[in-house]
């Protein structure tokens, strides 16, 4: 059954013949780590998943979460029954520190284990994902008692966390928000404001809601330096009185509906905690620097949602491939004899490039998914300090692209699986619509494509005078080199794909106008993302080789898939953005 869900013999081949996760266990936070451990973590992950989240899935879709007269959210019961036997494996705290009652797993397997849920129920694990997320900058930044009152209840599911940013009249412009905390005598902040499309932001699953929430003090300055980051909990820990957060409103959601999406007022005077009016905050780390520490939280849930939406692809591109399998229709071009039986679609040639299209994208993805959790291991864990640099460098060039090529791509392999089931495909009778429908908020989910191009272009690959883009030049060269040596196909394809993008990177700045170098982000990221993926599988043939069977066969066509109909696609768009095409600048808004 697992098969129907993910591919376990791909996960294998990306983290022990690719990536080489054991010789992780030669270090000292993993020593205690082998190839089985690891291996029972994941089959653990997988069993949780196919026993425990995929069953109701769909019914989940079909009953979504209610707000009743009385505030409070009504949904299914297997939601809570799935998250506490996860949470009861261990799997909640899985890479956390032994002292917070954590496994010290690499960041890796800990990705790979949590994509086996995601692909079985995208709405379930949401909630898995942001708790863990929260911890994660909680256990980095927060006091010790803040460790105590809300990571370790997080770690052992007794609480679930959510991140706070977006407000109604902002949404992705943080610089606007307009949520206040002031700060009191006995140096808690009273938040007052509200919060809009909060993922896991009301539920009755568990004894507490932690609320990480940026928010702006009186005295503060404009803009995001003023933004601050607060501990406001649905109730207070020092006895359980209720904190004044209220539920305004469930926004009802084409997909992932299983995940409630709210609308959050802080202080509106529903509830007095401790008699005053406001909601009781507590402030993390310094005041100003709410921002800073909140993208530890944001790049950590950017890659969580390309990891989603790759399993979601993943999981849509195996069942269609099952599908094809054995759904006949139509015979074979040339065949002469009406009476003979039809054939399995998978014959088809057209079907084929459906399903050639999308191995190419879900497996690229999650090898790229899979490599930047390598590269948080060796950020924190790799023995030299240039090697935690280097990796923590690289990752930042990356994430744009690892959140947003999976939620574009992977998503056309949703409507690709729709595409191979026909007209069964967009009905309810099958899972591959709903998959669609999940998938298609993952380009919004933690900043839309707009966001990201404009964070790789504008940041990433210009930061430090460039240093990230040449690492990531550097290792492609490596990979490059030893194709090359092996006689692999690609290499020299791929070298004048990245030399162009490069070159397309300089052009675009050498006005120094920034208007005009960003104009066109979007189209850059999208062709980015496109050079990245080709290195990730050429990076597969290098370790694919010469082995046989059709596991490795599938590898080297799906290469072959991708650089014959995807890279070239990335020459014509980097020509477009060579000409620093003013079209969008020019246009008048009142002409559209």
């Amino acid at each position: 059954m697992t098969d129907d869900v993910l591919c376990q013999r791909d996960l294998e081949f990306l983290l022990y013949e690719w990536l080489d996760i054991t010789q992780l266990t030669n270090r000292a936070r993993f020593a205690e780590h082998s190839r089985e451990t690891f291996d029972a973590v994941l089959d653990l992950s997988a069993d949780i998943a196919i026993k425990e989240f995929a069953p109701h899935n769909k019914k989940a879709d079909q009953h979504q979460p209610i707000m009743r007269p009385d505030g409070t959210v009504e949904m299914i019961g297997e939601v809570a029954h799935a998250l506490e036997i996860f949470a009861k494996a261990g799997l909640m705290s899985g890479q956390f520190d032994e002292e917070l009652g954590g496994m010290q797993l690499p960041a890796t397997i800990a990705r790979a284990a949590m994509a086996w849920l995601q692909a079985a129920n995208a709405g379930t694990s949401s909630y898995a994902l942001l708790t863990t997320a929260n911890a994660n900058l909680l256990a980095e930044y927060g006091t010790a008692s803040q460790i105590d009152e809300y990571v370790r209840p997080m770690l052992e599911g007794r609480y679930f966390g959510t991140m706070c940013l977006s407000e109604p009249q902002a949404g992705s412009s943080l610089a606007d928000i307009t949520t206040r905390a002031t700060r009191q005598d006995d140096g808690t902040y009273r938040v007052t404001g509200t919060k809009m499309w909060i993922s896991g932001g009301d539920h009755e699953l568990t004894g507490n809601i932690v609320h990480l929430v940026l928010a702006k003090t009186p005295d503060g300055p404009p803009g995001i330096k003023g933004i601050s980051l607060f501990i406001v909990p649905k109730y207070l820990v020092d006895g359980g009185e209720r904190n004044d957060v209220t539920l305004i409103g469930l926004n009802h959601k084409m997909g992932n509906r299983g995940t409630t999406n709210t609308h959050l007022a802080f202080g509106d005077g529903t509830h007095s905690p401790r008699g005053k009016a406001g909601a009781v905050g507590f402030l993390v780390g310094e005041e100003g620097r709410g921002l800073s520490y909140m993208f530890h939280m944001m790049n950590e849930a950017r890659v969580g949602v390309g990891m989603l939406a790759t399993a979601l692809g993943y999981t849509g591109y195996l069942k269609s491939l099952a599908y094809a399998k054995v759904r006949t229709q139509g015979r074979a071009v040339g065949a002469k004899d009406p009476l003979s039986p039809p054939v399995p679609i998978i014959e088809h040639p057209d079907v084929r490039r459906m399903l050639l299209a999308q191995k190419s994208y879900v497996e690229g993805a999650m090898a790229l998914n899979l490599y930047c959790a390598r590269l948080v291991d060796d950020a924190a864990t790799a023995p030299e300090s240039d090697a935690r640099e280097a990796a923590a460098l690289l990752l930042d060039v990356l994430t744009p692209v690892a959140k947003s090529w999976p939620s574009q791509w992977c998503l056309e392999a949703n409507s690709l699986a729709i595409q191979v089931h026909g007209g069964y495909g967009y009905t309810t009778d099958y899972d591959v619509e709903q998959l669609y429908r999940d998938n298609r908020l993952n380009p919004i989910h933690e900043g839309t494509h707009g966001v990201q191009g404009l964070d790789l272009l504008g940041r990433k690959v210009v930061m430090r005078g460039g240093a990230g883009l040449a690492l990531l030049g550097a290792e492609i060269e490596k990979t490059i080199a030893r194709a090359s040596e092996l006689g692999a196909e690609h290499a020299a394809q791929l070298g004048a794909a990245w030399h162009k993008l490069v070159e397309t990177t300089m052009r675009l700045w050498s006005t120094g106008d920034p208007a005009v170098a960003l104009a066109n982000s979007s189209l850059y990221l999208e062709s980015f993302g496109h050079v990245v993926i080709a290195w990730i599988w050429l990076e597969q043939l290098v370790a694919t080789g010469d082995k046989e069977g059709s596991f490795y066969d599938g590898k080297r066509a799906a290469a072959r898939f991708f650089y014959t109909f995807e890279l070239p696609k990335v020459t014509p768009q980097l020509d477009i953005l060579a000409t620093l095409d003013t079209t969008l600048l020019d246009t008048d808004p009142n002409c559209l």
